[in-house]
């Protein structure tokens, strides 16, 4: 039978109110009576009686479209269903009567589906004279920010002969009760006390309380509708743009938005106005194309934007003074917007332009980080002084390297000896002029080792540590001990770190050896490839020495340094 009714009800649409009968539900005794007050605004939710419920309707769509209504004014009469229309209005799983008629009273049937099969509810309508009203409030009400105010219950102006429980309230559908959170807001003697009052209060509230007529318990129902104002402005119209006189750029034959943002204080009956005008003046035979729309309204007033249309700019308008005119009940204010001619712009040009300038830019970073090093080497070589005049030292590097032994006969050893004695010279000294210096060739037998050593080293602008694991664990590491030492008391001297093979840092090494190990940047022998005049090793060693005139070839001049550096990209 439930079913049966859910297809009818289905089946109904198109007019406002159609004749339907529900099988099992039409004779159902109501559950609900309601008591309401004619020409005043009234909501009718479809919700079983709940002593506990803390809100009275919802407005979700979703809602709506679950509710069927059913509606007849008297018993005899046939059902008919309710639907969309303007009064009755259907939100949510409420009908809202804006008002609420006397010809309105009834049995109405509501259906929600899975939830409520038939909620029969009974509402009458009476006026304010049978209902014995006396001094009933306005159905809206003005409350202003800031200030305390209260809201009185119409209905308890009515039925005076009755005595009246406690009155429930709710807002926008929710019940009002009493909140820590907000001990501004009151509730006492039925009434609602705001103090102060803030704009968050605006809503519509709904007051209900019991009643007993003879035997029926009725709900009477009364809704009042709360707006908070703000003290009305004493002030005229507020540009925000334009402010003042505005020069605004405009390109010929095409067309253009002129844009009037203005701020209005509060009024609660406004009278603004807001239009362009064309040097001042409003021509009757022409009349711009102009639009507004009106920003969310505030206790601070709203903001009005304005805009004229011109389908297309024409050398009048670049002549012209376009003037946007606002007033208020307090006064007016304007602001100008000139036009100026716009240059013609070649995007593409301007798109392609941009894209071969970073083109070449990365194309330039590609370049330095691939050559960096020998475009560092060639600007040394040519365009800075040389850094070694009047220092007052003897030598541009100290070699130091593990020594041959007597009783050792390594390879490694032997080979490692013959780049510190032949190699590096022949690279350092013979080809680009460095003047090394090497104990045993450069410094004469007799004197105290240490001694010697260190001497040597303040005598140098670099120490060159050719690192092996001979070298790491055997005497020769006091020479790097004694070059740290003599770095970290002179500036000048620096340290270039040849990692000529693998080896393993020993525990016993001075902390000082330690760090210098970790910090100082290391260049890698590679004994297969780093030989070659033209490898990475020298031109890393190269970089690492001081910076001074070297036996270059080719001409040291400005226009040398830019051969060789076209030779690197050819």
């Amino acid at each position: 039978m439930l079913t049966l009714s859910w297809i009818l009800a289905l089946f109904v649409s198109g007019a406002e109110v159609r004749e339907i009968n529900l099988p099992g539900c039409s004779h159902a005794e109501p559950q609900i009576w309601y008591r309401a007050i004619s020409d005043e605004e009234f909501v009718l939710q479809c919700a079983l009686p709940d002593r506990d419920a803390t809100h009275i309707y919802n407005n979700s769509l979703l809602k709506q479209h679950k509710v069927k209504w059913f509606w007849r004014q008297k018993d005899e009469e046939p059902l008919k269903a309710i639907k969309e229309s303007s009064n009755p209005a259907l939100q949510g799983n409420a009908l809202w009567f804006k008002p609420v008629r006397d010809s309105a009273s009834g049995v109405y049937i509501c259906m929600i589906w899975e939830k409520i099969p038939c909620l029969k509810i009974v509402l009458e309508v009476q006026t304010k004279k049978a209902a014995k009203c006396s001094g009933y409030d306005t159905n809206v009400l003005y409350l202003l920010a800031g200030s305390g105010n209260s809201i009185t219950c119409p209905g308890t102006k009515c039925y005076s002969h009755i005595e009246k429980p406690d009155v429930k309230w709710y807002k926008d559908g929710h019940q009002i009760k009493h909140r820590k959170s907000r001990q501004s807001r009151k509730l006492k003697h039925n009434e609602i006390y705001l103090n102060p009052t803030y704009g968050k209060d605006a809503g519509i509230y709904v007051c209900d309380y019991t009643l007993y007529d003879n035997t029926t318990k009725w709900t009477m129902r009364t809704a009042v509708t709360v707006e908070v104002i703000a003290k009305t402005t004493i002030h005229p119209p507020n540009f925000l743009y334009p402010n003042g006189v505005v020069i605004l750029e405009a390109e010929l034959g095409k067309p253009l938005e002129l844009e009037c943002r203005v701020q209005f204080g509060f009024e609660r009956v406004s009278s603004m106005r807001v239009t362009w005008k064309r040097n001042n003046k409003e021509n009757i035979n022409e009349k711009l194309n102009q639009e507004t729309s009106v920003c969310p309204k505030g206790l601070r007033g709203h903001t009005l934007l304005h805009v004229a249309k011109l389908k297309e700019v024409t050398e009048r308008d670049l002549r012209s003074n376009f003037t946007c005119f606002a007033e208020n009940s307090v006064g007016n204010a304007t602001a100008v917007i000139q036009l100026k001619r716009k240059q013609r712009v070649f995007l593409l040009y301007i798109l392609c332009s941009a894209i071969s300038t970073l083109f070449a830019f990365l194309l330039c970073t590609a370049f330095v980080y691939q050559h960096w090093i020998e475009i560092v080497l060639m600007y040394r070589s040519y365009l800075v002084h040389n850094e070694t005049t009047g220092d007052g030292k003897e030598f541009d590097a100290f070699v130091s390297y593990a020594k041959l032994d007597s009783s050792e006969s390594d390879s490694t050893l032997i080979s490692e000896e013959k780049f510190a004695l032949e190699l590096l010279p022949d690279m350092l000294e013979n080809k680009y002029g460095y003047k090394l210096c090497i104990l045993e060739r450069d410094v004469l037998p007799g004197g105290a080792y240490t001694d010697e050593v260190v001497t040597a080293i303040k005598q140098s602008r670099r120490a060159i540590i050719i690192l092996s694991p001979a070298y790491v664990s055997g005497p020769s590491i006091f020479e790097l001990q004694a070059a740290v030492n003599c770095a970290l008391e002179d500036k000048k001297i620096k340290l270039v770190l040849i990692k000529f093979q693998a080896f393993q840092e020993p525990e016993t090494l001075p902390p000082v050896v330690k760090k210098a190990l970790r910090i100082l940047p290391v260049i890698t022998w590679k004994s297969s490839i780093s030989a070659a005049p033209n490898k990475k090793f020298w031109k890393y060693m190269r970089y690492h020495m001081p910076v001074k005139t070297t036996k270059m070839l080719g001409n040291c001049s400005l226009k040398g340094f830019f051969q060789r550096l076209f030779s690197l990209v050819y």
